[in-house]
């Protein structure tokens, strides 16, 4: 691309790199030569993108988004802001970047493997939203990068890799995606193009440079399907594949506009109401704590570094319901209203009810580097996996509190203590099995003194705020947690 490149008498800088460092470190002929197969598809459309960028004048605002596979290495040639994202999710990636710089055009460039295969909920999920973004989805019919399997376009009765007698029945048949996506509420403009041919490659271009165009207006979600050669697993020449694509693929994907929304309806479609982000503290200090702007009352007199010099790492583990994460929360809370840094990362497992459910908590005096706590001080067990599973990663001098009432077998740790408290026992003698987690949490107060018991308290009865009327029961559950120690310890 040129830096003379002019549209409407202005001249703007190219949207390719001067070198792609790619080949050979930006140097001889492959430094301006991209790494696609000769017959490619990818160049083309990277070429039609990179001019769209440069003639509507966006080169410095455009966000471009590349996942996994033949389009994986697009920033090494387009000089615009790019992020990789992981297979399929790019749309995700993409909405993101648009929510956070709701003034940048942001183009999502994934192929068929990739779009409408694994990340066919993402794409289906970004076009239904309709926000702002250009997709420009490159359809030659078989996951190329990979090693040629059976793509959710590929053609019935077309061999790959994984299918070697011809896609089946049984494989269903090929994804239509402009027209699934066309189908949709949120989009606003869909068109498939080919290029194959000098009067398709224009279209193609005007479509691209189109639903970038869109993009600049803030209109909304756009999507153009480009038909690609793929000659390496078709194993043909280039003209040989134009000619399988033009034979074979047409038919199956029709060429044309499949929705236009500005076009059938001039003026119509206003501008996306992004929701601009704040970063002010004041009005985020605002959004999280409610306008409520009294602080939490502090009770503690420094950071508990009997445990640890600077930060103290939890794991609060069981089955699903028994109120690991909420207690992860209030320990995370608690810690905040004290003045400190904490993190709390949930990790649930298959079901919110009886499945594995573990939360990390990390609380430091400055600040949490990591929020893993692969080796925590204190481990806090509701079941007996959990136990048996996260004992031995606990650090020498650490605790291990566990329901002596679920748990029967402790693993022998050596420079652990293990504290066995009857959470659920004392939990249904209160009256409610589900302050277990509570009762936890007291001998927890009791059996490290990581905060003064005011402290949790408090955390609770904020967390318990619109329903007041539970706050003595999970008081009383705190102190019978914390008897449960004093007496262990007698």
């Amino acid at each position: 691309m040129s830096e003379n490149n002019k549209s409407g008498g202005a001249v703007h800088p190219s949207a390719f790199y001067e070198k792609f460092n790619r080949h050979a470190g930006g140097a001889g002929l492959k430094a301006h030569s991209t790494h696609y197969c000769p017959g490619c598809g990818h160049g083309v459309a990277h070429k039609f993108l990179a001019e769209s960028i440069e003639e509507l004048g966006i080169k410095d605002k455009t966000i471009a988004i590349s996942p996994v596979g033949c389009s994986v290495f697009m920033y090494y040639y387009m000089d615009v802001g790019n992020s990789q994202a992981p297979h399929g999710r790019a749309p995700m990636v993409a909405m993101g970047h648009k929510f956070a710089n709701p003034g940048s055009p942001v183009v999502s460039y994934q192929g068929d493997g990739d779009l409408a295969s694994i990340g066919l909920a993402e794409i289906v999920f970004a076009a239904q939203v309709g926000i702002p973004m250009a997709v420009i989805f490159i359809n030659n019919a078989i996951y190329g990068m990979t090693g040629g399997q059976m793509a959710p376009t590929t053609l019935m009765g077309q061999k790959t890799a994984t299918s070697p007698y011809g896609r089946q029945p049984i494989s269903g048949q090929p994804f239509k995606m402009a027209e699934l996506i066309s189908s949709l509420d949120g989009p606003i403009y869909v068109e498939r193009v080919g290029l194959f041919n000098a009067k398709e490659r224009t279209k193609a271009k005007r479509a691209i440079k189109k639903a970038m165009k869109y993009q600049m207006e803030n209109k909304g979600f756009a999507f153009v399907e480009v038909l690609a050669e793929c000659p390496t697993h078709l194993k043909l020449d280039g003209l040989d594949s134009i000619k399988w694509l033009v034979d074979n693929m047409l038919p199956v994907f029709p060429l044309g506009v499949k929705k236009d929304l500005e076009a059938t309806n001039p003026g119509a479609i206003k501008e996306f109401p992004v929701v601009v982000p704040t970063f002010e503290p004041k009005k985020v200090l605002d959004i999280v704590s409610g306008g409520q702007t009294d602080l939490a009352p502090k009770y503690a007199s420094g950071f508990p570094s009997h445990i640890a010099k600077d930060d103290i790492a939890l794991k609060l583990a069981g089955s699903g319901g028994d109120g690991a994460q909420t207690a992860a929360m209030l320990i995370t809370t608690a810690a905040i209203n004290e003045g400190l840094d904490s993190t709390h990362i949930p990790s649930y497992g298959p079901e919110s009810r009886g499945g594995t459910s573990y939360a990390d908590v990390h609380v430091a005096a400055k600040e949490v580097l990591s929020p893993a706590a692969h080796n925590p001080h204190i481990l806090l067990a509701f079941n007996g996996p959990s136990v048996q599973k996260f004992s031995p990663t606990v650090v020498k001098g650490g605790y291990v509190l566990y329901d002596s009432a679920i748990a029967t077998e402790v693993p022998k740790v050596d420079g652990v203590k293990f504290y066995g408290v009857p959470f659920s026992e004392i939990a249904v003698k209160l009256g409610n099995p589900l302050v277990k987690n509570i009762v936890a949490l007291g001998a927890l107060q009791a059996m490290t003194n990581l905060f003064p018991e005011e402290t949790f308290l408090t955390a609770v009865r904020m967390a318990l705020k619109s329903k007041p009327n539970l706050v003595a029961l999970n008081e009383k559950a705190f102190w019978a947690g914390a008897e449960a120690i004093k007496s262990y310890e007698k």
